[in-house]
């Protein structure tokens, strides 16, 4: 018989650099836990220097309410998308500011397989902010190389539902390849098969920091 390792933390964070990346990452997690934990979504860039996504801070409001994160509980930080990689030190500076105010237990941001630009940053700043945190990095399909997930969390087919729903949402991107519903299914169907489990997100270890205990039976 399988035994699952419990983890738990009552704050949570997420991290994305744009404007969709947290769901793609991490959205059938959310939908799973955000019943149970305070969670706190934060994108770095609303992506608004593009006139053709003039419509995606709306959809993203709608994607992460859809997961049952309200908007009090996602933020939109103002750093310019290509442009990270500029703004390095005003990032950790930010992320320290949210590890001060939020105080997270567990931290989830872009893997270290990632090859976009501002994904790099986010990483590399988040880990520098957040010394001490367990920090787990979630995959974006469109800009990562060689991700393996070595932690793979059991989510039920409810959540895969809610995270399709909440990918819906983004109408901008609607004839995106790493939108649709199929592959997002299939890969949710592929990280429960290396778990021996119907479904489950898969994210890679850039911070594990735990305490072994025994408990008495």
């Amino acid at each position: 018989m399988n035994h699952d390792m419990a983890f738990y933390g009552r704050r949570i964070l997420f991290i994305g650099a744009h404007p969709d990346d947290i769901e793609l990452g991490a959205g059938a997690l959310i939908a799973h836990i955000v019943q149970q934990a305070d969670i706190l979504c934060v994108t770095l860039s609303d992506n608004q220097k593009n006139p053709e996504l003039e419509n995606l801070v709306k959809e993203h409001y709608n994607s992460m309410r859809t997961l049952g994160v309200p908007e009090k509980n996602v933020i939109l930080a103002p750093f310019q998308t290509r442009l990270f990689q500029s703004y390095r030190q005003e990032i950790l500076e930010y992320l320290i500011g949210l590890r001060r105010e939020f105080q997270p237990e567990i931290v989830f941001t872009h893997t270290r397989a990632d090859l976009h630009q501002d994904h790099g940053t986010v990483t590399e700043e988040t880990l520098r902010a957040f010394r001490g945190t367990t920090v787990l990095g979630f995959d974006v399909l469109r800009s990562s190389y060689g991700f393996f997930p070595n932690f793979l969390v059991e989510v039920t087919e409810a959540d895969l539902q809610k995270k399709l729903d909440s990918l819906a949402e983004y109408k901008t991107y609607a004839s995106k390849y790493y939108f649709s519903p199929q592959i997002t299914r299939a890969t949710l169907i592929r990280h429960g098969a290396l778990a021996e489990r119907n479904y489950a997100e898969g994210f890679d270890t850039l911070r594990i920091i735990g305490m072994f205990t025994c408990v008495n039976q």
